[in-house]
């Protein structure tokens, strides 16, 4: 699909390399560039390592990429790096503001320098920000922790890396706009060819209806625990063995869902008939049904409910999730796009030799 793009990674931790990783997903031709010695922090952010000496994390995000390394205060590898860069279609990287441009490697120039080049930087709070960009801080800062746990406990962050996650998927967006623009226009500019993504600009954006309810009511958001603040019932509740989730989200999926669990009464109860009178009824909703779940299995539960077209649930561990999916030790979740897991994560300067002597010919019918 991308099979002709070439992406020059500049990036680290998980953002960028999320976002070039999912070009090459999609076929890009990727070199990552990483520091002499130590590489990519994430290689060391363990454990847990692989046989090899990896970090489960570094392998979660960096498949489908050659591995060079270069030093920013070698002018020779800076000269390697010119090279590549004049060379590529993409360039992402990750660094603080300044930290190029310092070593005489300035973005906006070597853009207006090459026509076709587009270069996405990833930063944590803007691009005119100093401030380091790691995902707690941000989820802290947009809001996130302030709406997530339980209303009686603390603020808590989500289990992943998500304004990380967001932020590298919205860079790979982004990308793949001005690519579609530059297909079908003769030439775009310099500047609709410079992209900026920041994880904090990512993560305000997601809060979404959070965000649209506080600024209908000027009102501030709390945190719900797993109930959520527009539907009733939409909630984890606690069956016979295991806890479950019921998500109902329309007037018809309630009367089904009641009906299904065997408490009619509520289903034929007008004043329940709409969401805003489930919303006021809210307690004593969630006290009868919660009751009602207790005496039979999730399991029982999910047939019925999944029989009457309600969406639900069983929370599931994470390896329970995986038994459902294609993923490798190595490569990891496959791509949940249309793609494919090529080459697996590189070992540091593991295509160092070659990308320097053959640069972006290196990607050969060896390695796609």
């Amino acid at each position: 699909m991308l099979n002709q793009l070439k992406v020059l990674d500049l990036s680290r931790v998980l953002a960028g390399p999320l976002c070039t990783m999912m070009l090459g997903d999609l076929g890009a031709r990727v070199i990552k560039v990483e520091r002499p010695h130590t590489g990519d922090e994430t290689r060391g952010w363990g454990p847990p390592f692989d046989e090899r000496g990896e970090s489960a994390y570094y392998l979660s995000v960096n498949r489908n990429k050659l591995s060079v390394a270069a030093d920013l205060d070698s002018a020779y590898d800076r000269d390697l790096l010119l090279r590549l860069m004049s060379e590529a279609d993409v360039v992402v990287d990750n660094f603080m503001p300044g930290t190029l441009e310092r070593r005489g490697i300035n973005p906006i120039h070597i853009v207006e320098a090459h026509a076709r080049l587009i270069w996405c930087s990833i930063t944590g709070f803007g691009e005119g920000s100093q401030r380091p960009g790691y995902d707690l801080a941000v989820q802290a800062e947009s809001g996130w922790m302030s709406i997530t746990g339980d209303p009686e406990g603390p603020p808590m962050r989500a289990g992943v890396a998500l304004a990380d996650i967001l932020a590298g998927k919205d860079a790979a967006i982004a990308i793949l706009g001005v690519l579609a623009a530059r297909g079908s226009e003769s030439l775009l500019s310099p500047g609709d060819r410079r992209i900026h993504i920041s994880l904090a600009a990512s993560a305000t954006a997601a809060l979404i209806n959070v965000a649209q309810n506080s600024l209908v009511t000027g009102l501030e958001a709390r945190r719900w625990g797993n109930q959520h603040p527009n539907l009733v019932p939409y909630q984890l509740f606690d069956a016979a063995d295991r806890p479950f989730v019921l998500a109902v989200g329309s007037d018809a999926q309630w009367v089904a869902a009641m009906r299904s669990i065997e408490l009619g009464d509520l289903a034929d109860d007008r004043s329940l008939a709409t969401n805003a009178g489930r919303l006021q009824g809210r307690d004593g909703i969630v006290r009868r049904i919660a009751l009602r779940l207790r005496v039979k299995p999730a399991a029982v539960w999910i047939v019925a409910l999944t029989a009457a077209g309600v969406p639900c649930g069983i929370v599931r561990t994470v390896l329970e999730a995986l038994e459902d999916v294609e993923a490798s030790p190595l490569t990891g979740v496959a791509p949940s796009i249309p793609g494919s897991a090529r080459l697996p994560p590189p070992r540091l300067d593991e295509h160092g030799e070659a990308i320097r002597r053959q640069r972006w010919q290196s990607f050969d019918s060896e390695y796609i």
